[in-house]
């Protein structure tokens, strides 16, 4: 096969060698790795960008760059306070704690750079704990009453109140022993609630006893007993006065009794009077007729004796009357009864 020149095919080179590169691929080559290492830069001056960028940002974040305000607290120990713990103020963080050193008087310095835009809520009269709980770090904690003080000034050292709630898990389990130690005397046999326990015991069997609450209110079934007796003889005593009131009443108030004939008797008094008051009205006319008549006057005598007699005879009748009104209503004599 010939050559489009008409010049022969190269030969191929031996077994063993390489093969001569192509006319113009070596500068290819040479311009593809070039591109290569530039972007390989271009990526590392990006990272490199990148970090740089992030790194300030997170010094911008933790406020590396802002103006603070030096507070030193000292505290009796340091235990829990760790580098870069917040100090809070109403839930809020105004500082952090930069460094952590011990004092020439064995105290702790724990020192706190705190933002200057934050750095007004901290005054003069200002308080500072660090409090410990059971579960989770300690706390720093900033607290001010009177805002209107002046502000703390660059460098303060102020005193730290200290509170470890876990100090307080041992004298808790004691006072917690104690109380059950009480508990235990108090429920006891011999305790003041077993006691009254066993009481209570033997007042339920009282109530439940033959005499029941009267045992209980009395202090012994003999007595409770005397009392049942008495309630039976006072309630035998008022049957006894029922029956002689209803007696009483259906004799004096009764259709037989003594009120109605007390007063049909006076009504009969009545009528007897009415007679009386004629024959006295009869007695003053024959005055009359005898003043007025004095030549006959043998005759006004003999009317005068029938009259009076007459006159005598309604007085007896008005006599026996009240007799009876007091044989039947004794008025002169006080009634007395007697109960059996």
């Amino acid at each position: 096969m010939s050559s489009p020149s008409g010049s022969p095919p190269p030969l191929p080179p031996p077994v063993g060698q390489p093969m001569p590169p192509a006319s113009g691929t070596g500068s290819v080559a040479s311009e593809n790795m070039a591109s290569l290492e530039f972007k390989a830069r271009l990526l590392l001056l990006f990272m490199l960008l990148l970090v740089c960028g992030s790194a300030l940002y997170v010094l911008y974040a933790r406020g590396a760059f802002e103006s603070t305000r030096r507070l030193v607290l000292t505290a009796e120990d340091s235990e829990g306070v760790v580098v870069g713990m917040d100090m809070t103020f109403a839930g809020f963080p105004i500082g952090r704690v930069r460094r952590i050193e011990l004092a020439e008087d064995g105290k702790a310095r724990i020192l706190v750079d705190v933002a200057e835009k934050d750095a007004h809520w901290l005054r003069t009269s200002s308080v500072f704990t660090l409090v410990k709980g059971i579960v989770g770090g300690p706390n720093i904690r900033a607290y001010t009453g009177l805002l209107n003080d002046p502000p703390l000034p660059d460098g303060a050292e102020r005193s730290v109140l200290q509170g470890d709630a876990s100090a307080e898990i041992p004298r808790v389990i004691s006072a917690a022993k104690e109380l059950i130690d009480n508990l235990n005397s108090l429920t006891g046999r011999s305790g003041s609630v077993g006691a009254s326990l066993a009481n209570l015991q033997v007042l339920t069997g009282r109530l439940n006893g033959p005499g029941g609450a009267l045992t209980v209110l009395l202090g012994s079934e003999a007595e409770a007993k005397k009392f049942s007796a008495t309630l039976d003889h006072t309630n035998s005593l008022l049957a006894k006065l029922d029956s002689m009131a209803a007696k009483t009443d259906t004799q004096v108030f009764g259709d037989k009794g003594v009120l109605p004939e007390t007063r049909a008797t006076v009504v009969q008094l009545n009528a007897m009077l009415g007679e009386a008051r004629t024959s006295l009205k009869k007695v003053d006319a024959i005055l009359v007729d005898a003043q007025a008549i004095t030549s006959n006057a043998k005759d006004a005598t003999s009317d005068l004796g029938a009259l009076r007699g007459e006159v005598e005879a309604s007085l007896r009748k008005v006599e026996g009357l009240v007799s009876e009104i007091n044989r039947k209503w004794p008025f002169a004599r006080d009634a007395e009864m007697k109960l059996p």
